[in-house]
């Protein structure tokens, strides 16, 4: 609900106590106590502490899947910089903030300009957009260095731009039984025409997981982070995919 409606605590705390929807969907009945902020934001500190964040998406899955939602025909991988709370450190006082220690620079696709926080790697579902799989790192972490991590449920083809154009990642994507759907590079020569059409017929496929990250920052708010350390951006941003699917969830399983 928090993610849904962007609320911070204190305002999930008063929608919980006034809003009759919010109570039926969170299971309360009108003599029930709802649980206040404090007792909000310590949950969620605990989930992010003992790594029970990665087990709810994969439990979320599990469900997605025994409903016969997950379609397994390819795999959409991609990664984008997340901006962090904290004010972006000037040059003169190094690269590193002293409110949020985690966070890095890291170069955006856009003429090399540097964004100041963290990075999202996501694995997508091709056939349904749902969110199979996520990482978060400082936003220096080389895209391709964190792909690996995010095979574990793919299937059938992955499908990623050219900076995954990788040997080593397409040897560990044979090694499993998965398609090369890698864009290439140029790595010091020219494309051949064979390669360029097929780079724009992958682009067509892999696009659209960009929608994902769109849906994160405009309609959830997240192009700019919350919180200050690593751990509690990842629960964040791990909720993020949580209330995406479950959204995502409602309209596959009523569309015809």
């Amino acid at each position: 609900l928090q993610r849904w409606y962007g609320l911070s605590d204190p305002a999930m705390e008063a929608a919980l106590s006034d809003r009759l929807s919010f109570m039926a969907f969170a299971g309360l009945s009108l003599s029930d106590p709802t649980p206040d902020h404090a007792t909000i934001w310590r949950f969620r500190e605990k989930l992010g502490r003992l790594a029970l964040v990665e087990p709810l998406l994969s439990e979320m899955n599990r469900q997605l899947d025994a409903a016969g939602l997950i379609m397994k025909q390819g795999t959409l991988i991609d990664a984008s910089l997340v901006t962090s709370a904290a004010r972006r450190p000037r040059m003169e006082e190094g690269k590193v903030s002293k409110i949020d220690k985690d966070a890095r620079f890291g170069t955006t696709n856009e003429r090399g300009r540097f964004a100041f926080g963290y990075k999202m790697h996501v694995a997508v579902d091709a056939g349904s957009g749902l969110v199979l799989d996520m990482e978060v790192t400082s936003a220096n972490e080389q895209d391709v260095a964190v792909a690996p991590q995010l095979l574990d449920r793919a299937a059938g083809t992955v499908y990623a731009d050219r900076g995954y154009d990788s040997d080593p990642l397409r040897r560990k994507l044979e090694a499993r039984g998965l398609g090369d759907g890698l864009m290439r590079r140029r790595r010091g020569r020219e494309l051949t025409p064979a390669e360029l059409a097929r780079n724009h017929q992958l682009s067509l496929v892999r696009r659209a997981v960009e929608s994902l990250f769109g849906t994160m920052k405009r309609s959830y708010r997240l192009g700019r982070l919350r919180a200050f350390t690593h751990l509690r951006n990842t629960t964040d941003l791990a909720f993020f995919c949580l209330a995406f699917n479950l959204r995502r969830w409602r309209v596959l399983a009523t569309t015809p």
